[in-house]
């Protein structure tokens, strides 16, 4: 079955709907742009539901190899991600201090209506390391020494050297 690009929440939550899907990491634009390129694709899983507490949820699981430039080696690799995401549906963001602990707050427009595609790449923007770096890939040992010239220049006294030259 075709996960529809838009889904009322509330609906889903109230049939306890499950929906899984396939999307390209070409189509993910925000994501895009912490990508060595866009090849591959993501598998995911969205689950409405409602706890024992009646909080309306959408447990969400992804599986994607993330393409991105190892910033010691600076070539490409592939993080695999594997995650487990429950988001807490709210109405307003008063709402948020409700929520039990390990549910992320989803604030739902007002018109109910989510797109999966949206809440597939935010969490996959989040999975990005600020500072990727290849597993097993080793860090750079190397000291760059600085020549007199410099080491002078770093020296808060060294104008007060050339003043007294000067005299």
């Amino acid at each position: 079955m075709q996960v529809p690009e838009s889904l009322d929440a509330w609906r889903m939550v109230a049939a306890r709907r499950r929906f899984e899907g396939r999307l390209p990491l070409s189509a993910m634009a925000r994501l895009g742009g912490c990508l060595a390129d866009a090849e591959g694709e993501c598998s995911f899983v969205l689950e409405f539901g409602q706890d024992a507490l009646q909080v309306p949820f959408i447990e969400l699981t992804i599986e994607a190899g993330l393409p991105l430039v190892c910033q010691r080696s600076l070539e490409r690799f592939v993080l695999p991600v594997q995650l487990v995401q429950r988001l807490g549906l709210i109405r307003d963001e008063a709402d948020e201090a409700a929520l039990p602990p390990g549910y992320e707050p989803l604030l739902v427009p007002e018109d109910g209506q989510l797109r999966p595609a949206d809440l597939v790449e935010d969490e996959l923007v989040l999975a990005v390391p600020v500072v990727p770096v290849a597993p097993g890939s080793e860090p750079v040992e190397r000291t760059w020494p600085a020549d007199e010239e410099e080491l002078r220049a770093a020296s808060p006294f060294a104008a007060l050297a050339a003043l007294k030259k000067d005299k």
